[in-house]
């Protein structure tokens, strides 16, 4: 985790700052007018010197100012994660992606419902955001896994089609009027297939499962805000919310297991980002 600015930081923020819309820092200028000014007449450095300082100390010091300079970090972090989610979700099909948009928007409302869309945070808002955070970004990974199995079956011939070719082949290699060598590619070609039907049949166990992960989910996120509509105490909800996430690690571990398997997931092994606790603030655009 990044440290908080200190005071240094404050400070060459302050000396660089500049208001929207403005190609240069307004500081910049003055220091380059009163360097100017300082080689007519000296006592310009002494005079801009001071203005500088005090300057300086305002701004940085500004409590406003403060948590625009410590905003821009988690800013650049949302930026990020909202780019690498936009990634992913491209690789989903319309009907996946409004389920994730669904449910992300749900996760979201949790925290508008406690917050209503005041200034005041009650407390525990920003541990429920976390975990909510986790919640949605789990439901994405296994959208994409489901979509990157889907598309290993259906790249491939179906299960009846396989078996109709085992069949067949295991004839051919039957007849022993047929060459010795043969027989044994032949032989050698129902092995394959019939690994593959079993890859088949494995991969829609797997599908299966990643569905009932997936309602689950659902059905936990709409129970957390059913919760949350009623609840008057944060801190309960909060570990609530943290119970159905720590339930998540044995499917977060069996997403990096297919990683091995299916490849092109990577992206899917990070960690998950935070949910904004401002509920107002989109996850994707």
């Amino acid at each position: 985790m990044a440290r908080p600015p200190g005071f240094v930081d404050y400070v060459a923020a302050a000396f660089n700052a500049r208001p929207l819309g403005m190609p240069v820092a307004p500081n910049w200028v003055g220091l380059a007018a009163f360097g100017l000014l300082g080689l007519t007449n000296p006592g310009f450095w002494v005079l801009g010197a001071g203005l500088e300082l005090g300057y300086l100390l305002t701004l940085s010091t500004n409590a406003r100012f403060q948590r625009t300079v410590s905003s821009r970090p988690l800013t650049e972090a949302r930026a990020e994660w909202n780019a690498r989610i936009k990634t992913l979700t491209g690789r989903l099909d319309f009907t996946d992606k409004s389920r994730y948009d669904a449910l992300a928007e749900r996760c979201r409302s949790i925290i508008d419902l406690q917050t209503h869309g005041g200034v005041e945070r009650p407390h525990g808002i920003e541990s429920q955001a976390d975990s909510l955070g986790r919640l949605s970004w789990m439901f994405l990974r296994l959208l994409v896994a489901r979509r990157s199995i889907q598309t290993v079956l259906e790249g491939s011939d179906e299960g009846e089609a396989l078996e109709a070719r085992v069949r067949s082949l295991d004839a051919q290699a039957s007849d022993v009027s047929a060459p010795a060598d043969l027989r044994r590619s032949l032989s050698g070609q129902v092995e394959i297939l019939q690994q593959r039907i079993a890859q088949r049949e494995e991969a829609r166990r797997k599908l299966a499962y990643i569905d009932a992960e997936l309602t689950r989910i659902e059905q936990q996120v709409e129970l957390i805000r059913e919760q949350a509509a009623l609840s008057t105490d944060p801190e309960v909800l909060s570990r609530r919310i943290d119970e159905i996430a720590a339930t998540l690690g044995g499917t977060g571990q069996w997403i990096r297991d297919q990683q091995q398997v299916y490849g092109a997931m990577e992206d899917l092994l990070t960690e998950p980002p935070p949910l904004s606790v401002d509920a107002r603030a989109k996850e994707t655009q």
